[in-house]
């Protein structure tokens, strides 16, 4: 039976080396050791060989440790030895990607795995160690990842009308039926510029839409513009966190669009947006000035966050996954 391959451990190393040196066959050691006949020929070959500094010989602790240094340096440099894979990596790196969405859709072009997102990883941040900063050029061009804590009070108890986001059915949270969005506003340096961020949760299709202040009446109308447009089996409902700049979404229920809300200090509980959010602040940081954007600009920014690959999505765009919604409720009705 065909036996599915894992590295040698040193323990099986010392048996190879004891049954090698009483004569044994590498068809017999592979036998008893549960290995095949060719993984036992390499092994000796690959690790036995005379060098400049090495007379020659089956040496089982030098063998493992030789394995792991090409093991280091193999995962740790692949792309330095591949400069048209590596020029690859850091163009779609510049677009945007991240280093999964890279080495997803690479396997999705070629019909096989090319390079792991944890190779990508490693010559990052190897890179970002020898003061190259490739960690830049990650979507949110950080060098490590920390949870925030919890500060200062919420306006939960001042919002009429509010459901909490616990009563929303369980087809919703487990994203398992599209029409259901989440919202947030974007805010930036310069008081009172913000973007409304709607979010769908099954495609991850994102809608942005500049506001003229943080006020409710506005946030409300963007989502109303938004929505209004989709069938209503693609505009369900809607998530929001506890921001005053969501007081009005009652509004919504005129479109039997039903609203819910994250628990206080829980914003994870509408993840999607917050993900998307953290994707745009690379092309849109905090210090922009919205006034020197056109509004082509932002549409353009939207599209080509749209127009890119998810690994959640099997590799497929947003804009792709949310025609895929489109023709399925088209087909139901």
């Amino acid at each position: 039976m065909e036996q599915s391959y894992e590295q040698l451990t040193l323990k099986e190393r010392i048996e190879i080396y004891r049954l090698h040196s009483d004569g044994k066959s590498c068809r017999k050691i592979g036998a008893l050791l549960g290995r095949s006949a060719g993984t036992i020929s390499r092994e000796l070959r690959r690790n036995g060989t005379p060098t400049k500094a090495w007379e020659g010989g089956y040496e089982p602790a030098r063998a493992h440790g030789l394995t792991g240094r090409r093991r280091a340096r193999g995962r740790a440099h692949k792309l330095a030895l591949q400069p048209e894979l590596q020029a690859y990596v850091r163009e779609r790196l510049l677009l945007g990607w991240s280093p999964e969405q890279i080495a997803g859709k690479l396997a999705l072009e070629r019909g096989r795995p090319v390079i792991s997102h944890e190779s990508i990883y490693r010559f990052i941040y190897h890179r970002s160690a020898q003061k190259d900063y490739w960690h830049r050029l990650l979507p949110q061009r950080k060098s490590r990842r920390g949870a925030l804590g919890i500060r200062g009070g919420s306006p939960a108890s001042t919002i009429k009308h509010r459901v909490s986001v616990h009563e929303r059915p369980q087809d919703v949270h487990n994203r398992q039926a599209p029409g259901h969005w989440e919202a947030d506003l974007m805010l930036f340096a310069i008081y009172g510029q913000a973007v409304l961020v709607a979010h769908e949760r099954v495609s991850r299709l994102l809608q942005l839409v500049r506001q003229p202040s943080k006020a409710a009446q506005p946030a409300v109308d963007s989502l109303k513009t938004i929505l209004a447009p989709l069938p209503e089996a693609l505009r369900q409902s809607v998530t929001f966190d506890n921001g005053t700049e969501f007081a009005y979404h009652y509004q919504l229920a005129d479109m039997n669009v039903k609203t819910y809300f994250c628990d206080p200090h829980k914003p994870w509980q509408k993840g999607g947006v917050e993900n998307a959010i953290r994707r745009m602040r690379r092309t849109l940081p905090r210090k922009t000035n919205l006034e020197l954007i056109q509004p082509q600009k932002l549409a353009q920014l939207t599209e080509a966050y749209n127009n890119t690959p998810r690994k959640c999505l099997n590799y497929l765009t947003p804009n792709e996954a949310f025609l895929i919604a489109i023709n399925s409720v088209a087909l139901q009705t």
